[in-house]
């Protein structure tokens, strides 16, 4: 099995989309097992545990959504140094974000197991649900570990090339968690009644058994990016490194802070037109999250390969695969809007029953939002090639602004003229508006010139500077900063 795919070379078109099909996977399954659960959880227990769950569910997705910007940094630093051949400076991203993120993990669950019930109580959890509650926390964090360390390893392994072996094991660890959530809850065979500590441990069990398979795999598979021998003493963090990583993981992880918010804020403006409309909102975001993960998987897609062409000094190329990212989402995401307006009244039964009455309201909802999800697609493609490069904080910003004044302001000042129907429109008006910063962003924002990752290779440079003396079959000295590019060259590519 090949496990890293040079993504500098050859056409593009397939690449791109046998790298983004895992990645969809990989998102697909993770919902699948959210939605698994939560139903193990209510047939089992009821309506209180199922309650009792959200908020385990929100700490755990604020806690990854933190690691999920360090790891989309490291994405990026694996791939620029993959693209350049520099395997030594790739193990040096991998060693500092294992031994950072490894030790700060540990250090979480075990603050988290004795805050939790501070945490229930700002979360203003229900008297009646908090002991459920914080049962479910408490396990939640000793999970914790195992789910960082997995996230961040996952998206180090797509930073190399290599979408195939995170899909694997996230398989095994949905897999584990679905066969083992019943057997725990309820205690049968061998296994202890924990009640809704249960489906907390399946969790936790089938994370660290699947963590510890991907390790046992890397290492037996030999895959470039395992450390062993001289290369353990990466795990001590190389400041420069983890000054990068700080540096643009930090935005990245605020975007999805950012996000969550806005939907919060959302969500008290639609709790205002009654119980049936809240319903019917529920359903279509169930339906929602699936018609957007094909963008958010190419948008992964685009920028792991953008790194790799960007570190391998292929500006032709990232132009390239920007425009292919575009027309495939247009293909995959649109095509998944159409299926949805096609199929709404069956999609929706599944959510709210054959007799609810907010089957009517909730294909409403999604024909006047749904086709926004096409303009979200050509934004995370867009967002996903600048950020190859380094550039986080303009994404951040237009996602504050598009979020905040542009939906808020759709939903809230039009509401006299519009009624219901301007929450539902600021969705799509939001997205266009993302869209259009983002592309002037990717036209006219500078961020080929940027050169803020420049330091992780001057920094390699000036460790083996005394060492090598590098020349081209040209002649001329390639440049220490990208030694595919002769100086001169590498000034002309960031124009």
């Amino acid at each position: 099995m090949k496990q890293r795919v040079d993504l500098t070379s050859g056409p593009i078109y397939p690449a791109l989309l046998l790298f983004a099909l895992p990645t969809l996977g990989s998102s697909v399954l993770q919902s699948a097992n959210g939605s698994i659960d939560a139903i193990w959880v209510g047939h089992l227990l009821g309506e209180n545990a199922l309650a009792a769950t959200t908020n385990g569910n929100l700490v755990m997705f604020l806690l990854t959504a933190f690691v999920f910007g360090f790891g989309m940094a490291s994405t990026i630093l694996i791939g620029q140094a993959i693209g350049r051949r520099d395997l030594h400076g790739a193990k040096e991203v991998v060693g500092t974000a294992i031994g950072t993120f490894a030790p700060l993990a540990v250090v979480i669950a075990v603050i988290g197991w004795f805050l939790a019930p501070h945490l229930l109580a700002v979360l203003g959890t229900g008297p009646e649900i908090t002991p459920l509650a914080r049962a479910f926390l408490r396990v939640t964090f000793l999970a914790m570990p195992a789910i960082l360390m997995q996230t961040m390893l996952m998206m180090a392994l797509r930073g190399a090339g290599d979408a195939l072996t995170p899909l694997i094991f996230m398989a095994v660890a949905v897999v584990l968690d679905v066969v083992l959530n019943p057997l725990f809850i309820l205690g049968t065979g061998p296994f202890p009644a924990m009640g809704i500590g249960g489906s907390a441990f399946a969790m936790a069990v089938a994370n660290y058994a699947s963590l510890i398979a991907m390790l046992c795999y890397i290492y037996l598979r030999k895959h470039p990016l395992r450390l062993m021998g001289e290369d353990l003493r990466l795990l001590r963090p190389a400041p420069h490194i983890l000054s990068l990583m700080l540096s643009k993981g930090l935005p990245i992880g605020l975007q999805m802070v950012v996000v969550s918010s806005a939907m919060l804020t959302m969500m008290t403006l639609v709790n205002r037109e009654g119980v049936d409309t809240t319903a019917a909102f529920g359903a279509t975001q169930q339906l929602w999250t699936y018609v957007q993960m094909p963008a958010m998987a190419l948008g992964a897609a685009v920028s792991a390969m953008a790194a790799q062409n960007i570190g391998a000094g292929r500006w032709e190329r990232v132009s390239r695969i920007t425009r292919a990212g575009i027309v495939l989402n247009f293909l995959l995401t649109g095509g998944l809007v159409a299926a949805l307006m096609l199929a709404d009244h069956y999609a929706l039964i599944l959510f709210l029953g054959s007799d609810s009455p907010a089957i009517e309201i909730g294909q409403h909802i999604a024909r006047l939002a749904s086709w926004g999800f096409v303009a979200f697609g050509i934004t995370m493609v867009l967002f996903g090639t600048v950020r190859a490069n380094g550039q986080v904080i303009w994404p951040l910003i237009i996602l504050a602004i598009s979020l905040y004044p542009v939906r808020l302001g759709v939903a809230v000042g039009l509401r006299d003229l519009l009624g219901v129907d301007a929450l539902w429109l600021s969705f799509p008006v939001a997205m266009v508006a993302t869209m259009l910063m983002s592309g002037a962003l990717y036209l006219h924002g500078g961020w080929r010139r940027t050169n803020d990752l420049a330091q992780l290779e001057e920094a390699d440079a000036a460790e083996v500077a005394p060492q090598l003396s590098v020349t081209t079959e040209a002649g001329p000295p390639t440049s220490p900063r990208n030694p595919s590019l002769p100086p001169a060259r590498e000034a002309r590519a960031g124009e």
